[in-house]
């Protein structure tokens, strides 16, 4: 047994400006697609390298390779998977700007406009004055519909991610190394012009990820499953809905994610749940407790979920039920939060580890963040936190494994 805690992240670090102007200078098809590869190519090296010196265990590519909504540094996380399915047209237009709220049934669920939000319902002068610093900076993009039957044609995208960032972790010495792809759940929130059947464009997507899922971790990385849809998705849906109807509703996508993983190595696999990474006040999320139970349910080796966030640090709870993690599975708490700017302090971080090591034991758990820092915080902000999340494992390690 390793005498440590490992430490990991979400995923998303902060974009060099060099990255980001690439990838706005993509969006205007000014840049060849190999001169393209190549910053890729070198800021992946940098920030691979920069998590080794920190001292970070399971690293990661930092997102890079995902396509960003060109020069601001946020929503990267599933707009990358526009350009990886096949099926799709695009639109012109951001659905989930649209003023016209998507209002659900009884018995029904539909997903609402951002702005339709029940959060955003609840604190709308919040929401809307730009001096708040509720919302930060994110871009309206246009969004693709699923106008025919979806497919994967990420291959070349991905297998140069994962060429880039295998061969970061080998000239660094690096052994264990992660990569993000969205869940099915979550991409099957674009407009349906197609299947109007939502059990088919589930499995539809789920064995087009399948592809990415396996690329990845046949090359060894373990493959983070970004699933907001799982919890986050609560919020959206307007009015709210009955929890045994949400979770009838999100049976689905935890179908459709273990049709994904199909023969893949459940140690390879980690979840990542989450409420969302805006920084508002979230006082409408759906408590943790009534979801856990069919978020384990994905046949994932470890769970990521946020653990630090004002509105969900207490629900460390809820791993006190006995036998509620199963065997060799491990949890991947937040240790260090997206939405303040505020660096937690080491002891803070050995506090919250030894915790959670108390109620499932040390060796299954490894200290990560809430969410992803890039685009969230600024550059300094983000590091700092990464450096005490490993200052605050050490301190952990010293307490457990002593």
């Amino acid at each position: 047994m390793t005498q440590k805690i490992l430490t990991t992240h979400v995923g998303s670090l902060p974009r060099t400006p060099e990255l980001l102007e690439a990838n706005s200078r993509r969006a205007k098809e000014e840049i060849s697609n190999e001169e393209f590869d190549q910053i890729i190519a070198e800021s992946v090296d940098k920030v691979v390298k920069k998590q080794k010196e920190i001292g970070i265990d399971q690293v990661n590519d930092g997102e890079y390779g995902h396509i960003t909504s060109g020069a601001i540094d946020y929503g990267a996380w599933w707009n990358y998977s526009f350009y990886r399915l096949g099926g799709l047209e695009m639109t012109g237009e951001d659905r989930w700007a649209k003023k016209e709220a998507i209002l659900s049934k009884p018995g029904e669920i539909k997903l609402t406009n951002f702005s339709d939000r029940r959060d955003r319902q609840k604190f709308r002068a919040a929401y809307e004055d730009p001096d708040s610093g509720v919302l930060g900076k994110r871009a309206n993009v246009p969004n693709p519909a699923f106008a025919g039957k979806v497919t994967y044609t990420g291959q070349d995208q991905v297998n140069r991610d994962v060429s880039l960032l295998t061969a970061a972790m080998k000239k660094y010495d690096i052994e264990q190394g992660f990569m993000a792809a969205i869940s099915p759940g979550a991409a099957a929130r674009l407009e349906d012009r197609f299947y109007h059947d939502e059990v088919a464009l589930l499995n539809d997507l789920a064995d087009a990820l399948h592809e990415e899922y396996k690329a990845i971790t046949d090359a060894g990385l373990i493959v983070q499953i970004d699933a907001p849809d799982l919890a986050e998705a609560w919020d959206q849906i307007n009015p709210e809905p009955s929890v045994s109807d949400f979770q009838k509703w999100l049976q689905l996508r935890v179908d459709a994610a273990n049709r994904a993983l199909k023969g893949i190595d459940p140690e390879l696999v980690r979840l990542h749940i989450c409420w969302g990474s805006w920084h508002g006040p979230h006082t409408t999320d759906i408590p943790f407790e009534d979801i856990v139970d069919q978020c384990l349910e994905i046949k994932a080796g470890s769970f990521s979920f946020e653990a630090s966030s004002p509105r969900h640090a207490h629900e460390w709870k809820v791993w006190e039920k006995p036998g509620r993690l199963g065997k060799n599975q491990k949890i991947v708490p937040g240790l260090v939060s997206h939405s303040t700017n505020a660096v937690e302090h080491p002891e803070l971080i050995a506090d919250r580890i030894v915790r959670f090591a108390d109620i499932v034991g040390p060796e299954n758990v490894i200290a990560s963040t809430d969410c992803g820092l890039g685009g969230r915080l600024h550059e300094q902000i983000a590091w700092a936190k990464l450096e005490a999340l490993v200052e605050g494992a050490e301190l952990a390690s010293q307490r457990l494994f002593r």
